[in-house]
């Protein structure tokens, strides 16, 4: 299984990003896919997942800002990020939770994210 990052750049504040992540491999038994960031000094922190539902969840940083969705016919997700913060740099990783054969987590390379004030 591998996941493809990409629409990381750079934007002002107050500005929108459109990350986007594709899995490709033997994907079975979906779980969950979502995105992390990890910001300079800082630990990878969540900030939205999508399920098979499908349900979303949002960390409390970016709710109301930011939006996941997920095409299932092309497992892909995206991450609409709007109203962009300084506090929103860092590098994203997608991430992909199967469980079959065995419960696995996948993550991709990472996009950088940088919003200047």
């Amino acid at each position: 299984v591998q996941l493809q990052a990409s629409g990381g750049g750079s934007v002002q504040a107050g500005g929108a990003l459109n990350l986007s992540c594709a899995a490709s491999g033997s994907i079975y038994g979906f779980r969950v896919m979502g995105w992390y960031r990890q910001a300079p000094g800082a630990q990878r922190e969540l900030v939205a997942t999508v399920t098979n539902a499908p349900a979303t969840s949002y960390s409390g940083a970016v709710k109301g800002r930011f939006a996941i969705s997920r095409d299932s016919a092309k497992n892909v997700v995206h991450l609409q990020m709007n109203s962009l913060k300084p506090e929103d740099t860092a590098v994203y990783y997608c991430n992909l939770v199967l469980a079959t054969p065995r419960l696995t987590t996948y993550w991709g390379q990472g996009t950088q994210v940088t919003v200047s004030s």
